[in-house]
């Protein structure tokens, strides 16, 4: 017995890779948390945009914001799947993510549809919690997993496509 213990890991091993376990489902669900919160004022965006009655403003907009939350919404998937929950678990939490949109959507459309001034302070807090959370969360998380290069290029690859639809798409 006294051998076999000498082999075997360490109480405080286990205690350890808990609390490695414990920190890193902290950070996923402070990230899901990031992402849930800036999915508001994206829905806000989409709304306040085809809440003037011109569909030609809503659609690039929603076209671009709907095309970045593709990705966004499988880091939310494979995050959680890195951490050893169901697929299908992961994919329900990103789909929950992304219902806050709609949410902001309505209020976006029903604030600027009732007091028009609104429109640039709206759309100002939309563009700012947006860069916020790229700023503050996500590029500062790839540099800690050494992917200082991958998520430079997709800030590129995203301000071109981004770019490209507002021309043309007007």
């Amino acid at each position: 017995m006294q051998l076999a213990h000498r082999f075997l890991p360490h109480e405080h091993f286990f205690k350890g890779q808990e609390n490695v376990r414990r920190n890193n489902l902290q950070r996923i669900w402070l990230f899901i948390a990031a992402i849930t919160i800036h999915n508001f004022p994206e829905g806000l965006a989409v709304g306040v945009n085809f809440a003037n009655n011109n569909i030609s403003d809503g659609i690039p907009v929603a076209l671009g914001i709907g095309l970045q939350n593709i990705p966004e919404g499988l880091v939310v998937a494979l995050s959680l799947v890195s951490e050893k929950y169901s697929a299908g678990y992961a994919v329900w939490i990103s789909l929950l993510t992304g219902l806050v949109e709609p949410i902001g959507g309505l209020i976006g459309a029903g604030v600027v549809s009732v007091a028009n001034f609104v429109l640039p302070w709206a759309m100002a807090f939309a563009a700012g919690a947006m860069l916020f959370v790229i700023s503050d969360e996500i590029i500062p998380e790839s540099h800690r997993k050494g992917l200082e290069k991958e998520g430079t290029i997709g800030v590129m690859l995203g301000f071109v496509v981004m770019m490209f639809l507002d021309i043309a798409l007007g």
